[in-house]
């Protein structure tokens, strides 16, 4: 069962990475302990109270886990509490009273002394994912807070891209319209090549060929630009080159696109 501490205790927030693979239509998902250790497995097993980006995937990731060992409690009994809908449409990484508040009673049964779960739909909670308002309220209430081991896309991407490592930035989305794609995308561009800074983008994947297209017109000959599509997946792609390279031999070609994809760039 769930851990609960005794009288005048109080549980731990355990930020619980799931696999890269989930809404992205897998034939065969691969067996969860492909991508998450045991210590993690071990921790999402016994946790019964959960904050969560979406309930239904988390009860699917939860079928997973139970895959390898017994749950803490049966899957029907799991106390699951959805994020509000404005950190969804939102976010909600920058502090505000309200979102700060809600978090707080989020968190009520770990101040009962329950250890208590936040997971995302796929990968690191509040990293490109909803959760940050939810670690602030943790650590505004005293609460110990954990983040387990498991695969985090930006990090996969960064690393695999040849990119600066060093100096980075998650920018998150830029704009859809393309006047002011291309002003923002010249504007990272140019923090990129004077201060070395590697940029990171996501979009939405149905976006991901026009985001590319942008990418490949807006950007100056020699910046280094790079896709890491599908990360964990069968199909995974991950393509580095100059943007000249990526015009002159059309490497743009057979990426799969519909799939989750890191854009970086940078010198």
């Amino acid at each position: 069962m769930n851990r609960v501490n005794g009288e005048g205790h109080r549980g731990t927030l355990y930020l619980v990475p799931a696999p890269l693979d989930f809404g992205t239509n897998v034939a065969e998902p691969a067996k969860v302990t492909q991508w998450l250790p045991e210590e993690t497995l071990a921790v999402a097993s016994r946790l019964t109270h959960w904050v969560t980006e979406n309930a239904k995937s988390t009860r699917a990731f939860l079928k997973r886990v139970e895959s390898v060992g017994a749950l803490g409690c049966p899957l029907q009994e799991q106390q699951m509490t959805e994020l509000p809908r404005s950190a969804h449409k939102k976010g909600d990484h920058q502090p505000g009273a309200e979102a700060d508040a809600t978090a707080q009673r989020l968190l009520a049964p770990a101040l009962a002394g329950h250890d208590m779960g936040l997971v995302s739909e796929a990968g690191m909670p509040a990293i490109a994912d909803p959760g940050s308002s939810v670690v602030r309220a943790a650590h505004a209430l005293g609460l110990q807070v954990v983040a387990l081991t498991g695969p985090v896309s930006l990090m996969l991407a960064l690393a695999a891209s040849g990119l600066n490592g060093q100096n980075f930035a998650f920018v998150g989305y830029v704009p859809q319209e393309s006047t002011e794609r291309s002003r923002r995308v010249r504007e990272l561009e140019s923090v990129a090549l004077k201060s070395g800074q590697t940029q990171i983008l996501i979009e939405t994947p149905y976006r991901n060929s026009a985001l590319l297209q942008s990418l490949l017109q807006t950007l100056q000959p020699h910046t280094r630009l790079a896709l890491a599509c599908a990360l964990t997946l069968p199909e995974q792609v991950v393509r580095s080159a100059l943007v000249s390279d990526w015009k002159r031999n059309a490497l743009g070609q057979h990426l799969p696109l519909d799939k989750p994809t890191v854009f970086l760039f940078g010198r």
